[in-house]
C-alpha cells in the first residue's frame, strides 16, 4: 500500500481531532506522520513493547494500536495523549486504515487481478490495461491446474500448494470454494506439456503423502497470452468432469489428452440417447451381461486380438469366439471388424456418459 495514501489519512484525521497521528510498519518504520519531520524515523523501541499487544497501548504519553491479521503484525497506529479520548481515536483511526488498507490491496493485488481473469470478472479491453499497471507480464507461457479434494481439508491443500510454488509475482494459488483450488503457473515455453504433467504429479504425490488424501488435478492447455487464463481454467474443469466419467483411476486428467471423452461431452444428451437408439436397434446395450462386458472391455484392451483376449480371460479361444458371436446377435455388431468396434466403443463411453447425469459447466 503506498505511504502517500497512509500521509493523506493522516492529514485528513488531524484537521478533525487536532492531535499528532503516525502509522508505523511491521519494521518499526514511521511511513506516514502528521508530523511530517518525523516521517522514516525508526521507533524499534515503540515494536519490541507492542508487536505481541492486541489492544491499545500507552508509552510516553502516545496511545498505540496494533493492526494484527492472522496473528501478523501489519502496522501501528498512534495517535498523542493517554487520556480515554486518544484511546478512541486511535482506536477509530486502526479501523479506517485497516479497511482502506484491504480495499487498496484487493484492488491492486496481482492475485485478485488474477482470479478475476479466470473467472471473466474483468473486461477481456480492460486486462492488458490493469497487467501493465500491476507489472505482469502479458504474453507468458501460463497454464491452469484445477486441484479438487472431497475431503474437505482444502485449506491444508491450499497451504501446501502455496509452500510448493511461493513465487507470487509468477504463480499464482487461490480458493474458488470448499473443494477446488486454482494455480495459475507460469512455464518456459507453450509446449512444455511433460512440465506441466510433472507439476501435477508433484501436487498429487505432496498431498496424498503428507495428509494421505485424495486429490484430482485438472489440467488446461497451456496459454500464451494472460487474456486466454479463462480458457486454460474452463479446460482445467472440463478436464475434471470428463475424466469423472470416462478416467476415474486417474488423479491427474490433462485437457489435451482426452480423446473422443471430450468430444462426447461437447455433444447435448438428446443426440447421444438418439446415437445409441441408431447404434443398438436390434437390443439395448443393457441387454449385454457383466460377463460380456467384461469380456468387451478386454479385447479392447489387447487391441481386438482374439488370442491375447482369451489368455488374458482364462478361456479357450472357441469360447471368446462364440462370446463375440453372440454380442453380433444381439447388437448387429462384429467387434472383430474395426469400423465396427470403434462404434461399439464409442457407443459404451456414450453410455456412460449419459449414466453420469452430466452437468455442463
Amino acid at each position: 500500500m503506498s505511504n502517500r495514501l497512509f500521509q493523506n489519512i493522516v492529514n485528513e484525521m488531524k484537521e478533525i481531532i487536532n492531535r499528532e497521528i503516525g502509522v508505523i510498519d511491521d519494521t518499526g518504520y514511521m511511513v506516514a506522520c502528521s508530523n511530517t519531520v518525523k516521517n522514516g524515523d525508526q521507533m524499534d523501541e515503540v515494536l519490541e513493547k507492542i508487536e505481541d499487544s492486541h489492544t491499545t497501548v500507552v508509552l510516553d504519553e502516545r496511545t498505540y494500536k496494533p493492526i494484527i491479521k492472522k496473528n501478523r503484525l501489519e502496522y501501528i497506529i498512534y495517535v498523542s495523549g493517554a487520556d480515554s479520548e486518544a484511546e478512541k481515536y486511535c482506536s477509530l483511526i486502526a479501523v479506517s486504515v485497516d479497511n482502506i488498507k484491504q480495499y487498496y490491496d484487493e484492488k491492486f493485488d496481482k492475485g485478485t487481478f488474477i482470479k478475476n481473469v479466470i473467472l471473466d470478472n474483468t473486461l477481456p479491453g480492460d486486462v492488458a490495461v490493469k497487467a501493465k499497471e500491476l507489472h505482469l507480464q502479458i504474453d507468458a507461457p501460463r497454464v491452469a491446474f484445477l486441484i479438487r479434494t472431497y475431503d474437505g481439508n482444502d485449506l491444508y491443500v491450499y497451504d501446501t500448494i502455496q509452500n510448493l510454488f511461493p513465487g507470487k509475482t509468477k504463480d499464482f494459488v487461490f480458493v474458488i470454494d470448499d473443494h477446488n483450488i486454482v494455480l495459475i503457473k507460469e512455464v518456459k515455453s507453450v509446449d512444455e506439456t511433460e512440465e506441466v504433467e510433472k507439476i501435477a504429479k508433484t501436487i498429487v504425490d505432496t498431498i496424498h503423502t503428507e495428509a494421505l488424501m485424495k486429490l484430482y488435478v485438472g489440467i488446461g492447455s497451456v496459454v500464451g497470452n494472460i487474456r486466454q487464463l479463462a480458457k486454460s481454467y474452463k479446460e482445467a474443469q472440463v478436464a475434471l468432469e470428463v475424466g469423472k466419467v470416462f478416467d476415474t483411476e486417474n488423479y491427474i486428467i490433462n485437457y489435451d489428452n482426452l480423446g473422443i471423452g471430450r468430444l462426447i461431452y461437447q455433444l447435448p444428451t438428446t443426440l447421444c440417447e438418439l446415437f445409441l437408439a441408431e447404434v443398438f436397434k436390434k437390443e439395448s446395450i443393457d441387454a449385454l451381461d457383466e460377463e460380456t462386458i467384461i469380456t468387451i472391455k478386454k479385447f479392447f484392451e489387447n487391441n481386438l486380438n482374439v488370442s491375447e483376449t482369451s489368455r488374458k480371460l482364462f478361456v479357450h479361444r472357441n469360447t471368446l469366439v462364440y462370446r463375440l458371436d453372440k454380442i453380433q446377435k444381439l447388437t448387429g455388431l462384429d467387434l472383430r471388424i474395426f469400423d465396427h468396434a470403434i462404434v461399439f466403443k464409442v457407443a459404451m463411453m456414450v453410455k456412460k456418459y449419459l449414466d453420469s447425469n452430466p452437468i455442463k459447466i
